[in-house]
């Protein structure tokens, strides 16, 4: 099965690449078998040479028992991942309060620390748990700023809740999402992640052009997100795919568990699933901004 998750597509490449190439550990034992058959010879006792990611030759295998990721270890590593997000959240709304010029500057530094962070984390073959948590500190400062300032911009329309609302509503969605995927109401199939792939494509590419369309004062300062209607059906979309998109990570988690991936993979798993998080609570702070904001 396809999926999304960045360590689990890559193991599946290395695996495909490794079979077109006829190499690989599984190649190269068959290969000194049928040798020494050959020879009359016993084939000699399989000694692969493994890195610290349990890669042999181009092919991840499972770990040996006791080093395989578990559900507990994920579970593990998310708690601190996200307990450490909080914490700097609260940082970076008291930092943004206090000093409202400073505070701008930090959140843009964080804001592009929290994206450089999200592509290095997800694209590099072995998981760093400092870089991990790393990107929860940046990005839970990020989300503090931010926070700060939605709730300001509710404020102006004396709407009073905004961030305890995005926060239950993100835990609400989480605790549904799960319990759908849990209970195999919702399916996560080979359709499903091409038609994720497809939809988070093509909201990144109406992310951008609203971004600029905002910076030109179109909807008010809020890009096409602000456009009457269409703006709240695009921020309704655009939770609706953050939403669903923790099908993928829930998918991932259980791909790796199953495929025994080494225990140290559960912080790559627990970051995938904070990125997430982080993305969905953004889309509910938009979607409740703009509705106090009086945007019909």
């Amino acid at each position: 099965m396809q999926t999304a998750n960045p360590v689990l597509a890559r193991i599946d490449r290395d695996a495909a690449q490794a079979s077109r190439s006829g190499s690989g550990f599984a190649y190269e034992e068959g290969r000194s078998a049928v040798a020494s058959a050959q020879h009359g010879e016993a084939p000699p006792a399989p000694a692969p040479a493994a890195d610290d990611a349990g890669i042999y030759s181009g092919v991840q295998i499972p770990a040996p028992p006791g080093q395989r990721v578990t559900y507990p270890d994920v579970m593990a590593k998310s708690a601190i991942m996200f307990g450490i997000a909080v914490v700097m959240a609260f940082a970076g709304w008291i930092v943004t309060e206090a000093m409202p010029g400073i505070g701008t500057v930090l959140v843009f530094g964080a804001l592009i620390a929290t994206l450089v962070l999200g592509f290095v984390n997800a694209l590099k073959r072995q998981v760093s748990p400092p870089l991990t948590m790393l990107y929860a500190v940046v990005s839970g400062f990020m989300l503090g700023a931010v926070s700060y300032w939605y709730n300001q911009i509710a404020l102006q329309s004396d709407y009073e809740g905004l961030v305890l609302q995005a926060v239950l509503a993100t835990f609400t969605t989480f605790g549904v999402m799960l319990l759908l995927y849990g209970t195999g109401i919702v399916k996560v199939t080979n359709k499903f992640m091409k038609f994720m792939l497809v939809a988070m494509v093509s909201y990144f590419f109406i992310a951008v052009a609203s971004f600029v369309a905002a910076m030109f004062g179109v909807g008010g300062g809020w890009g096409f997100y602000g456009v009457g209607t269409l703006g709240l059906l695009l921020c309704i979309f655009g939770v609706g795919l953050a939403a669903f998109s923790l099908m993928l990570d829930f998918e991932a988690i259980k791909q790796g568990v199953a495929m025994g991936l080494p225990e140290r993979e559960s912080w790559r798993m627990s970051f995938g699933l904070l990125v997430t998080l982080v993305w969905l609570y953004l889309e509910f702070l938009r979607l409740f901004a703009i509705i106090a904001s009086g945007r019909d």
